[in-house]
């Protein structure tokens, strides 16, 4: 399969390259044709190199090349999954700690997204290729609520309202130690650690991005605290980096938390537990909730009986 050419002519300047294309080609995500531009399938007035932040004036000629599409080399797998609500547009499932989300090295066979192709094929044609259908992500050993999209129009509503913080996100945290304060506000930079490049941290404001978390104490027990958790912003990590910058790193966290786990965690003891978002082609916001997995709630009730 050849390209494809798109030649646009830009009658009122001001836009932005990557939002005049996504208006202009509403196919594509936003998040898809940034990734042109950066590849070089995108021109403006004959010049390649230019970015998505570029502000068009009247009077432009955009030239845009679109690939064929990248052969599909993740397999549908047909895994269980616990899907907590579905429609024509998206999947919305309570994901299991252990699981990866899409196919990465070392992680090829058992992904959220192959059990997704098996269930709905259709997820294949959105978005990117290593990873359709992905809104946003959760660490392999972070279980509760995650949303597929199953066409781009959804996925593109969807991004935007995650983007534009539109979407209620509350985890539970099960952590070591004691919060400060019985509820309070991270606000730091987070990005990647200088000395372990693995991992993400608190860093300066010019080396990191704006990071923002709310918490407030549901339970207290003598050595740990169970956490109800508001990410504001979605940085990686930032719920594990900023519980431990504040002396309270997730149970069984051992990137960022204690190298021996306590209370016998296998793996660290956090759950995204709901979702408030108002779904495509809706008025109104509803919440969606995944109960606790079953090693979560057995260790707080063993911690409530101690």
């Amino acid at each position: 399969m050849s390209e494809t050419r798109h030649l646009l002519h830009v009658e009122l300047g001001g836009d932005r390259l990557d939002r005049f294309l996504s208006l202009a080609l509403p196919v594509h995500s936003r998040t898809t044709l940034q990734r042109f531009i950066a590849q070089g399938f995108v021109s403006v007035n004959a010049r390649v190199q230019v970015r998505s932040a570029l502000k068009l004036e009247a009077g432009d000629e955009v030239l845009v090349r679109i690939p064929p599409p990248a052969p599909m080399n993740i397999e549908a797998e047909a895994i269980p999954l616990e899907v907590v609500f579905e429609n024509d547009d998206l999947l919305l499932i309570n994901k299991p700690a252990g699981m990866v989300v899409h196919p990465a090295l070392g992680h090829a066979h058992g992904t959220l997204v192959s059990a997704v192709l098996a269930r709905a094929p259709e997820v294949e044609q959105v978005g990117e290729t290593e990873r359709p259908g992905i809104i946003h992500r959760l660490d392999k050993d972070t279980s509760g609520l995650i949303v597929i999209a199953r066409n781009e129009p959804a996925q593109r509503a969807l991004q935007r309202a995650f983007a534009e913080r539109e979407v209620e996100k509350t985890y539970l945290a099960l952590v070591d130690g004691r919060p400060p304060t019985a509820s309070g506000r991270i606000e730091t930079h987070v990005g990647r650690d200088p000395v372990h490049r693995q991992r993400m941290g608190v860093v300066p404001a010019s080396r990191g991005r704006p990071a923002l978390t709310l918490f407030h104490t549901l339970e207290q027990f003598d050595e740990h605290a169970l956490l109800e958790v508001h990410p504001h912003t979605g940085r990686t990590h930032q719920i594990r980096v900023h519980l431990s910058y504040i002396g309270c790193p997730v149970v069984g966290d051992r990137v960022y938390g204690r190298r021996t786990p306590t209370l016998g965690a296998s793996r660290q003891m956090l759950h995204a537990a709901r979702l408030r978002l108002t779904l495509p082609g809706e008025a109104g916001a509803r919440e969606f909730e995944a109960p606790l997995p079953e090693d979560f709630a057995t260790t707080l009730a063993v911690l409530r009986h101690s």
